[in-house]
């Protein structure tokens, strides 16, 4: 299993991703980041997705679905920029992950 700080930092790389290709909730990325292998509970999810809200990678807009209200999250220009900075890096990772095998070992 990934060190917690590990994990939490793929998923914040998956929530930028899913933020950008549509407005995402809450439920909806924690069914979608178990796809993944990502098992975050509600206590765990949302307090990052409302940091990553305050820090300016995501924007928040309510709308009521069946008379209840939900924040639908999408990537603000600023997590745009970080995601294509994170894509960048894990490609340059991935690249020496798989050039060297040093470390199966």
């Amino acid at each position: 299993m990934l060190d917690r700080k590990f994990f939490l930092g793929f998923v914040r790389i998956h929530i930028l991703y899913h933020a950008g290709a549509e407005k995402v909730y809450g439920v909806w990325l924690m069914d979608e980041l178990a796809r993944h292998g990502y098992v975050l509970s509600p206590g765990t999810l949302y307090p990052i997705l409302h940091e990553m809200e305050k820090e300016g990678y995501l924007m928040c807009e309510k709308e009521i679905v069946e008379g209840k209200i939900r924040k639908y999250y999408t990537l603000t220009k600023k997590g745009k920029d970080m995601l294509r900075r994170s894509r960048e890096m894990a490609l340059e990772l991935f690249k020496e992950l798989t050039e060297g095998s040093w470390w199966l070992q």
